[in-house]
């Protein structure tokens, strides 16, 4: 091989060793998804949460541990690479079947969104999910139903610290999935948090912080939100990928 050959391997590797190091751990990657996804464990008791954290590991529990830590670091790290890919097409293809989030036809996830525990996500048709986006299924899950229209900067959150646990845990009343009815709209900045249903049809303002079950047909809003309106029942739009913006 010339050297010339050889500078050029080196400097295509050296721009795109990102997508270099991807794809060699592509496979691996789902692999460590899928065994997550098999031995998800929503909630420890607190006693079991605090031995696993707090006792002396064994050499075997410590690389195990390591290893793990590698694993999900490098989920949450990849997912902000695959979320920049100018292509709709390839990163619904990494989300389901890399990331093993379970996502419906006709649905757009745009630009910077991340999944966090995917494994618990699912989205039915017709969703379209804004710009810079965090659903945390990890504790619980998150549904989406039909045609939900999700606004830029949303979060979604299945459990938070207990301020009052002395190892600053998440405790059984802070943790629960999220689950949000056919042709919800959530507008941009809003927050929803653990444990949260939201009726079909619903409206939450942007900005919103919703911590509590929101009726069907309702309009939301403030921190916490409160209901301040209502929604006409007669929604009959479905929203199709096909008038998505191109290369985005």
């Amino acid at each position: 091989m010339s050297f010339e050959i050889l500078f050029f391997i080196i400097t295509l590797f050296l721009i795109y060793r990102t997508w270099v190091i991807f794809v060699i751990l592509l496979f691996p990657l789902r692999t460590w998804v899928k065994t997550r996804h098999n031995h998800n464990i929503v909630l420890q008791s607190e006693t079991e949460a605090e031995n696993a954290q707090y006792i002396s590991l064994s050499l075997t529990d410590y690389i195990r541990k390591f290893v793990g830590n590698i694993f999900l670091s490098y989920y949450r790290y990849s997912q902000f690479q695959v979320s920049k890919i100018p292509s709709h097409h390839v990163r619904l293809w990494l989300y389901r079947h890399i990331y093993c989030a379970n996502i419906g036809s006709e649905t757009v996830i745009y630009f910077g969104t991340e999944l966090r525990g995917s494994w618990n996500l699912v989205i039915n048709k017709g969703c379209i999910v804004g710009d810079n986006c965090i659903l945390d299924a990890r504790r619980g899950g998150i549904e989406l139903g039909e045609n939900v229209n999700i606004g830029s900067n949303v979060s979604f959150y299945t459990d938070s610290h207990d301020y009052n646990d002395p190892y600053f845990r998440a405790s059984v009343s802070k943790v629960g999935g999220i689950k949000v009815g056919n042709r919800a709209w959530i507008g941009p900045n809003a927050i929803i948090l653990h444990g949260v249903q939201i009726g079909e049809g619903a409206v939450i303002a942007a900005g919103a912080v919703v911590t509590k079950d929101v009726p069907p047909f309702t309009v939301v809003g403030g921190i916490p939100a409160k209901i301040i309106g209502k929604r006409s029942t007669n929604l009959k739009y479905n929203f199709s990928a096909k008038n998505r913006c191109m290369f985005y």
